[in-house]
């Protein structure tokens, strides 16, 4: 389909679609509900939700950009790119102007807050560009994650280093999104040859490590902030272990069922929260 022949309307659709909006804008949240709990006034907050947020964005077209060719072979028609409905040198100049805006937006907040943030989106560049592929896909998503906290606690006054459990808590979140949004594609992928992590492992001790990444998570976010009480961690520890056993015997007897993908959902959701409450 040519360029002349994609009405605007569409294109803002197909761009809107391609840029991963649900896990650009959770990131996102995530990002500025730290910023604020660390101190970071209004101003701030929104230079440092609009640099996250345009990084975010530059990761998911470029994704859709890079696997353009990749999607359409497989029949992919949630991809705008690959069924034609918008241009792919549209996502590859959307995955650009993205990329200058969160470089100017990232170096606004200062020279640290600003090159760890954009480090954490060369991460997910290079997932994009090749990592994908190999054995060390999930390293991407450890190191892309891990960053992000450390960028915004340097946004904030003084430019504090976050406690070590938060970007540890963080980087396994990463690696427990990586193979949920991994799993549900493994057989798409393997007719392109993509070799990940996860694909390796195949969907039965895929979902049973993403459990584990998660439930190491909770424990971590059990014991380790300072004050909390005996309560709190063992609830805290307890649930997280708990939910990650459950998850792994479903996926043991039915590793294509969705129960043990809703379970690890449970497990992030309660480590999310539990971050942005005790960092």
């Amino acid at each position: 389909m040519s360029a002349a022949a994609v009405h605007p309307g569409t294109w803002l659709r197909g761009l809107a679609q391609s840029c991963h909006p649900l896990p650009s804008l959770a990131v996102t949240a995530v990002a500025v509900l730290l910023g604020l709990g660390n101190g970071l006034d209004g101003p701030r907050t929104t230079l440092l939700g609009a640099a996250v947020l345009t990084g975010q964005l530059s990761i998911g077209w470029s994704n859709d950009w890079i696997d353009a060719g990749r999607d359409r072979a497989t029949g992919r028609t949630d991809k705008p790119a690959a069924t034609g409905r918008i241009p792919v040198r549209a996502v590859a100049l959307a995955a650009t102007a993205a990329s200058v805006a969160t470089i100017v937006l990232s170096l606004l907040l200062g020279w640290f807050a600003g090159v760890v943030l954009l480090l954490s989106v060369a991460g997910g560049w290079a997932y994009n560009l090749g990592l994908k592929g190999t054995v060390w896909s999930g390293a991407a998503y450890l190191f892309a994650f891990g960053a992000l906290p450390i960028g915004v606690y340097a946004a904030t006054p003084g430019e504090p280093w976050p406690p070590w459990w938060v970007p540890v808590v963080s980087a396994l979140l990463g690696f427990g999104a990586h193979f949920a949004n991994v799993l549900p594609d493994l057989r798409a992928d393997a007719e392109t040859g993509v070799r990940g992590l996860p694909h390796r492992l195949g969907p039965r001790a895929g979902v049973i490590v993403m459990a584990a990444s998660l439930a190491t998570a909770s424990v971590v976010l059990g014991l380790s902030p300072a004050g909390a009480s005996a309560l709190y961690s063992t609830v805290v520890v307890t649930t997280g272990v708990a939910l990650a056993a459950a998850t792994t015997v479903a996926a043991i007897r039915a590793p294509d069922s969705a129960i043990a993908f809703r379970l690890t959902v449970a497990i992030a959701l309660l480590d999310v929260v539990l971050l942005i409450a005790a960092a």
